[in-house]
């Protein structure tokens, strides 16, 4: 296990962001638990921040107001960076200033991990090459335009090659963050956490 608690995960977030890939793992780390049976009386071993390029409010699709914690100019150390996807993430590949601070997260003891086409931005930033990478089905030309040197894998919904994982679209990003439970705490919490959205533990990569 860990022994730094709580964990400090950002999740960036933009305009046209998907509203499942933001709050589908900020669900799962919230109602993480090391211990299932005090889920009242423990807090969660993690600790999420919002992260946007500016302090502005982020109207993600469908309208939904998102509001940052935090700026990349000013966010807390990461011990974990979740790059979500959606329609922006078009628009955003063309964000140099955003694209080089997402190529600047990458160390060694950090995780980094994509929601859907969140996944085209690190190929942007460089940080998937040479690596596995997935999406969602209809964005796999997205991806390898982005990152033509990474290795596209269609029939998975996520990828868990460290330092850097991946999700495919939308609810494959909470099979992803139960895995980063895992990752980080083992499988029963991880499955303890997802017994407790009543959502089932992903065992398997497969689509």
């Amino acid at each position: 296990m860990n022994k730094k608690i709580p964990l400090i995960v950002g999740i960036l977030i933009f305009d046209d962001v998907e509203i499942l890939d933001v709050a589908g793992p900020f669900e799962v780390f919230a109602v993480t638990r090391l211990n299932d049976e005090q889920q009242l009386q423990q807090s969660s071993p993690f600790k999420v921040y919002l992260i946007s390029e500016t302090n502005k409010q982020i109207i993600a699709i469908g309208g939904l107001r998102f509001t940052p914690d935090v700026t990349i100019n000013n966010c807390p150390e990461l011990d974990l960076l979740i790059i979500p996807g959606g329609w922006g993430t078009r628009k955003e590949s063309k964000n140099k200033i955003l694209v080089k601070w997402i190529g600047n997260q990458f160390t060694k003891d950090r995780l980094i991990a994509s929601v859907c086409t969140g996944s085209c931005l690190l190929g942007k930033a460089g940080l998937l090459d040479g690596r596995n990478a997935t999406t969602h089905w209809l964005a796999f030309d997205f991806l390898q335009e982005s990152a033509p040197q990474a290795r596209i894998l269609k029939n998975v919904r996520f990828t868990l090659t460290e330092p850097i994982f991946t999700s495919a679209g939308i609810s494959a990003g909470i099979d992803l963050a139960l895995r980063i439970v895992s990752h980080f705490f083992g499988i029963e919490v991880g499955q303890a956490t997802a017994r407790q959205m009543e959502y089932p533990y992903p065992n398997s990569d497969q689509r």
